[in-house]
């Protein structure tokens, strides 16, 4: 897991970034896709937003595209609100521009934006608060202030719908529970997904894509100090 794998076609941020610094050239544009998604939480269904970036582009001139999930939102606590949702999305999402940037490779900085669904929970807007992230959490540790973390892993089908279709996915999701000054918060992360039915390569290569994103998230724990228990997908 410690040895840096280059896939090209490219799967993740990290590949456009190592392809680029091996001498590739590198174009990206992003667009983006707000999915609804059928799931169950103890038996009773439920339905949640996921927010994909779409990255596409060309690697030497051969195409490219790959979808990066940034965060999930549902209209009760079993994930965070569709409001709060959009603003975890595009702290994510900054980071992900500032490390292409430092790479050398731009493009338009583009941001989730739903006017609609933020105006039609506005009655609520004095209830949300700023999601802090994992990064805010590292940061805080940095600084040396005492934080935990449990982490519990969850690989969980979902129905995605399409425009014109729906498609059963697995997604590799894990599950972040803060424990700082006497309180607990948990921050929910999805690493990756592979279309259910077809199994075999794609669900190899999406754990390892999954794990690679949990590992460099370990990396950044150890590096603040923070206690934690470290687990993989299997």
């Amino acid at each position: 897991m410690n040895e840096m794998i280059v896939h090209n076609p490219p799967i993740s941020i990290v590949d456009l970034v190592l392809l680029k610094q091996k001498g590739a050239t590198v174009t990206v544009n992003n667009s983006f896709e707000i999915n609804e998604v059928d799931l169950v939480h103890e038996e009773s269904p439920f339905r949640a937003f996921l927010f994909f970036s779409l990255f596409s582009g060309a690697i030497d001139s051969e195409p490219y595209e790959f979808r990066k999930c940034y965060s999930r939102g549902c209209l009760h606590n079993l994930c965070p609100h569709v409001s709060q949702a959009v603003m975890v999305a595009n702290r994510y999402l900054k980071r992900d521009y500032k490390a292409l940037e430092k790479a050398g490779i731009t493009l338009e900085e583009n941001l989730f934006v739903l006017e609609d669904m933020l105006a039609r929970f506005e009655k609520n807007r004095d209830n949300f608060v700023a999601t802090l992230i994992l990064e805010d959490y590292i940061h805080i540790a940095k600084d040396g202030e005492k934080i935990d973390i449990e982490v519990s892993l969850e690989n969980f089908p979902a129905v995605e719908n399409f425009a014109n279709y729906s498609e059963k996915r697995m997604f590799f999701s894990a599950n972040f529970h803060v424990n700082y000054l006497g309180e607990t918060h948990t921050c929910h992360r999805c690493f990756s997904c592979f279309a259910m039915g077809r199994e075999g390569l794609e669900v190899q290569t999406a754990r390892e894509l999954a794990n690679r994103r949990l590992v460099s998230v370990y990396t950044e724990f150890d590096k603040a100090g923070i206690q934690y228990n470290r687990i993989l997908f299997e």
